[in-house]
């Protein structure tokens, strides 16, 4: 008998004794971000006995929530894309559909033009490629020259077109420099935290080359995508979002509540230290955390260190950062040293609780986009104006969130306590919204710093996630999950979480 394609629970048709198989194998899953509660949701469905292990005391990797004077919001990601809807069809399994928010119509804006200026995000394009240089909000920004040297894409012979994989070298060897820095390099690092150069246009935009090919022009091929003939219906960069009423920690809690009813077991503040191969399956050894103690009055409360515990598995599933991950595998996985590693640079979101009256006029859209360079911020999100949600939730202050890191570039808060990381972010969102923000404006701030993986659109991205899964998949019993191999963004690692423990899984009960 075959299994179910749908990896469901058993049916009555199937062998009887495979739901007692199921309930014979332990799957260990280490790391409790959004890759490792999917993939344990998905093991622990067909009544396989699972237990997380997370390091730090909260669930939930990248999504992560913050109390600011009694308001919470989201310290990480504040919403997921639509693509694919994945995640959206997670959401309406956990009983979330009515929590469901879509983003505030309100473009974003560009700050750091020449001069000190800023002005709208021209609406129309692709990855701030203009499909009409001359269009009044994208000559604002390029100026008459930028637009004339835009143009001559449109004469230029085709040369190697359709053969192009850097996205920054394509555009300004079609439209010139102002295009690709002013425009594109902008959408490109507060998306992806890259610059435009870095960015595989087939992975970025698929089917922008296929259709530069057609019609012979890069502008001509932003039109045809977009096939509008021009700016009607046009979405702003990442338009093509949804929310969550109280923020993306939502849906870790309902993963969690779920895990809780299939029977898995959730352990926050457990260090894994090793995982071993072994004949009958996995070992992993951990530092647990200690009991509590009652303490006895007026008394100091006596300190223990972790206990150490050894865990054994059937099968075992990675789901940390990069670093992590190769780390805990340099013995079971050889082959994965030799995998190239990504550079995994540290970003950080300064959240701001303000007392300023003079944003609730949205003077600058939902959002700022920054030219690289001109600023210490990379982007800024103004949520209150964003989110209905976080409106009601701040009452009549306002919240905003400033970015800072990107690929190959350092946050520059990283060297700053907190304090002064604050300030800092203070003043940067004064300067990219245009409001003046003194300090004692600030009801409350929290900086939360991430490891971000790379995009899936970087260059070369693709190959080497392709070879850390492989040598991976070739060790019987294991499996990886997460941003460094998925790609960023909920869209992607949700479900590439899926199918990873689907295949694991099957490979457990069937092979």
């Amino acid at each position: 008998m075959s299994p179910d394609p749908s990896g469901a629970h058993p049916s009555a048709a199937e062998p009887a004794d495979l739901a007692a198989r199921a309930a014979e194998k332990q799957v260990v899953v280490i790391g409790g971000g959004m890759g490792g509660l999917v993939a344990a949701r998905e093991c622990a469905k067909v009544g396989m006995r699972v237990t997380v292990l997370e390091a730090t005391d909260v669930l939930g990797g990248a999504l992560r929530r913050v109390e600011l004077d009694g308001v919470a919001l989201d310290a990480g990601a504040e919403s997921y894309a639509t693509r694919g809807g994945h995640v959206r069809a997670l959401v309406d399994e956990l009983g979330l559909a009515d929590r469901v928010v879509p983003p505030r119509a309100g473009g974003a804006w560009l700050a750091g033009l020449p001069g000190g200026g800023a002005a709208p995000l021209p609406v129309g394009g692709i990855l701030g490629i203009p499909g009409n240089p001359f269009q009044d909000d994208v000559r604002r920004i390029i100026g008459w020259s930028g637009a004339w040297r835009a143009y001559l894409d449109r004469v230029r012979p085709p040369l190697t077109i359709g053969h192009e994989l850097s996205l920054g070298r394509l555009v300004a060897s079609r439209m010139g420099a102002k295009v690709r820095d002013r425009l594109v390099a902008p959408v490109t690092t507060g998306v992806y935290s890259a610059s435009p150069d870095d960015v595989d246009i087939d992975v970025a935009a698929p089917g922008l080359n296929a259709a530069l090919t057609r019609v012979g022009s890069l502008s001509g091929a932003v039109l045809a995508l977009k096939g509008d003939g021009g700016t009607r219906g046009a979405k702003a960069p990442g338009a093509a979002v949804e929310g969550l009423r109280g923020g993306m920690t939502v849906l870790v809690d309902a993963l969690a509540e779920d895990l809780a009813q299939l029977g898995a077991t959730v352990r926050t503040g457990v260090r894994v230290h090793s995982v071993a191969r072994e004949a009958d399956g996995w070992r992993i050894e951990a530092a647990m955390p200690p009991e509590a103690e009652v303490p006895i009055a007026e008394s100091a409360p006596e300190v223990e260190e972790p206990r150490e515990e050894l865990l054994r598995a059937d099968a075992v599933i990675v789901a940390t950062s990069e670093t992590v991950a190769r780390a805990l595998l340099l013995t079971a996985v050889p082959a994965l040293a030799r995998a190239e590693a990504a550079a995994s640079p540290e970003i950080e979101i300064v959240t701001l609780l303000l007392d300023a009256p003079a944003l609730r006029a949205v003077p600058r859209g939902t959002g700022v986009l920054t030219v690289p360079g001109s600023h210490t911020a990379k982007a800024l999100t103004h949520s209150t104006a964003k989110w209905e949600w976080v409106q009601e939730a701040a009452g009549d202050r306002e919240v905003v969130r400033v970015s800072f890191g990107a690929q190959g570039e350092p946050a520059v808060t990283a060297a700053l306590d907190d304090d002064a990381a604050i300030d800092l972010a203070r003043r940067e969102a004064a300067a990219l919204l245009g409001v003046p923000l003194a300090p004692e404006q600030v009801l409350a701030g929290h900086r939360g710093r991430f490891v971000q993986s790379q995009p899936a659109s970087i260059i070369g991205s693709g190959e080497r996630r392709r070879a850390a899964r492989e040598a991976v998949q070739a060790v019987p019993g294991l499996a990886v999950v997460g941003a460094w191999v998925a790609g960023t963004g909920l869209a992607q690692v949700v479900p590439d979480a899926t199918e990873a423990a689907d295949g694991l899984r099957r490979a457990l009960l069937w092979d």
